[in-house]
């Protein structure tokens, strides 16, 4: 019996359970996700030495840049088996749910320390947000891992940055797990090896390199998702706030409802994320706060390690700003098609904000190479975005963008 086979076996399994989860997971993480959290952190963090690093410090890993090496050839091997000339996809992050416009709005309540790079001011950004579920492949919702990200671009932002292809760009880039789904980038080229082999799950089990303490953490917030509006986004891994300041952030809905999920638990329609979104938007404004988590231990809360959760009692979110998604149709194929030009990476913005961490170090690069790749076999210039974009839908899905008060 294959590897893949047996893989393909308990994926199977995952996407009938998957099914199910709806009518049971709220209730299971109501009563259990924090205390199983607690735990298995517990359990990770005392593998952890403590390597006496300075707030805001980094500290490059013996080994990273060949394991970025092997991340980006094994990528680009997977992009160029997978997709044809004219149809490639990105690696990562690769359904695109929806990408829609927004404004991003800097709070006038924010602290003084944490007023730095785009918070500086109170000022309203446009943005163009990407909502995307799991990569390497597209596959109907119900059949994904239950994962989604949130990837905002901000436009119109003054200021040098950190890359010379977006002169008015932040990105802020963002996925449903509080942890990331490998510790460092070592680990990431162990996983995407076996995704190269369309056996990811061995990456978690591998008796030389287990990982079965991430696998469980994530799993705890990977589950049938109900809307990309509906679900709470973190950084995962650190970013400068200011010289010799640190920060992660999240971005959470204020609303608490939960969309309804057609046909469970047989097989709902293969885009009812994309759906679920559609509807929302049809009849209302959705809003996310954008929370800041500073850096106040650094070993509680790692700069290099970002299997580690940064402990909210230590240190907790802190608003900063307020997304605003108006009411709008965003599913034309225009729109959609726009998506593919859009190049989102922690790298385009401010140097107030730079990325820190190995995994932050390596998407430089990374990001860099894949993204031209997909572009250039698409035959697709990169577009840096104004926000003033319009696309040909007819009158029935014309967007406008009314601006009434936040609510605060």
């Amino acid at each position: 019996m294959s590897r893949e086979f047996i893989h393909q076996f308990l994926v199977s399994l995952m996407q009938l359970e998957r099914r199910t989860e709806p009518f049971w997971r709220p209730y299971a993480n109501a009563i259990f996700r924090e205390p199983c959290a607690a735990f298995l952190q517990t359990l990770i963090n005392l593998q952890r030495p403590n390597e006496g690093l300075r707030l805001a410090e980094e500290k490059p890993l013996p080994g990273e840049e060949a394991a970025l090496d092997s991340i980006i050839a094994d990528m680009g091997e997977y992009m160029k088996r997978k997709y044809r000339p004219g149809e490639y996809e990105r690696v990562g992050n690769t359904k695109t749910h929806g990408l829609v416009r927004a404004e991003f709005t800097i709070r006038d309540d924010l602290p003084a320390e944490l007023r730095q790079g785009v918070f500086r001011e109170v000022r309203t950004f446009p943005a163009w947000i990407r909502y995307s579920g799991p990569g390497p492949d597209s596959p109907p919702d119900i059949e994904d891992v239950g994962f989604m990200s949130m990837s905002i671009k901000l436009m119109g932002v003054p200021g040098p940055k950190l890359m010379d292809d977006e002169r008015e760009t932040q990105d802020f880039l963002s996925v449903c797990t509080p942890t990331f789904v490998t510790p460092h980038i070592k680990a990431n080229a162990q996983l995407q090896a076996q995704l190269l082999k369309r056996t990811p799950l061995y990456y978690f089990f591998d008796p030389r390199h287990p990982h079965l303490l991430d696998f469980l953490m994530q799993s705890l917030w990977n589950e049938t998702q109900t809307s990309p509006l509906e679900c709470q986004y973190f950084s995962c891994v650190p970013y400068l706030l200011g010289e010799g300041q640190a920060m992660q952030f999240s971005m959470r809905p204020r609303d608490t409802s939960r969309s309804r999920i057609p046909n469970l638990p047989g097989r709902p329609p293969d885009n009812y994320l994309r759906d679920n979104m559609i509807a929302t938007l049809e009849k209302t404004d959705v809003y996310f706060d954008f929370l800041i988590q500073v850096q106040r231990d650094a070993h509680a809360m790692p700069i290099e390690n970002a299997a580690v959760r940064w402990p909210l009692k230590l240190s907790p979110y802190v608003p900063a700003a307020t997304i605003r998604i108006p009411k709008q149709r965003f599913d034309s194929p225009a729109q959609l098609a726009f998506a593919k030009s859009l190049s989102y990476t922690p790298w385009h913005g401010l140097k107030e904000h730079r990325p820190l961490g190995n995994q932050n170090r390596a998407r430089k690069r990374m990001y860099w190479e894949l993204s031209r790749l997909r572009l250039r076999k698409n035959q697709v210039s990169h577009y840096e975005p104004t926000g003033r974009e319009t696309f040909d839908e007819g009158p029935s899905t014309r967007q406008s963008m009314p601006a009434p008060p936040l609510p605060t």
